[in-house]
């Protein structure tokens, strides 16, 4: 999801709700300790460049129980991040401490913001000598009567 996504969708809820995909929510008081951009610049191992630039906003699960977090108050700390940042229209990613601090992507299921698991992959399949996953066949089995025997005149 975009950050224009998360702003057009502020602008039309009451509250602001993360939970993950597996249907915990994340406490009502969490609080947005970070609005960002993260550059990541590095070499796949296939030996290609890459730099990927995304939005990061980091989660808190505080003792704070009192604290609610507005739509308004998510848009103004955006504001001030692409005014002082030059934060760009960028895909999201969200770090929120469970076992560890984790990366998710960031979906909207219409009441409520999603955390999305991410994958790991190969970017560069072709270079690094992991084979493709073979196709699958099926093979059929010819039924014994159609069998090689010997003096049957196929061998």
């Amino acid at each position: 999801m975009k950050l224009s996504e998360v702003k057009n969708i502020l602008n039309t809820v009451d509250s602001v709700n993360f939970k993950l995909e597996d249907g915990t929510m994340v406490p009502a008081h969490f609080h947005v300790t970070e609005v960002g951009a993260v550059t990541k610049h590095f070499i796949d191992c296939g030996g290609v460049v890459r730099k990927d630039n995304i939005a990061n906003f980091q989660l808190w699960d505080a003792n704070d129980f009192e604290h609610r977090l507005k739509p308004s108050k998510l848009l103004n700390i955006i504001s001030l991040s692409e005014k002082v940042l030059g934060l760009e229209d960028l895909e999201i990613e969200v770090e929120y401490q469970t076992n560890t601090i984790g990366k998710y992507g960031l979906a909207f299921n219409g009441k409520d913001f999603v955390l999305t698991n991410l994958q790991t992959a190969c970017l560069a399949n072709d270079a690094c000598g992991i084979p493709l996953e073979k196709q699958k066949i099926k093979l059929v089995q010819l039924p014994i009567a159609n069998a090689c025997a010997p003096g049957g005149g196929c061998c």
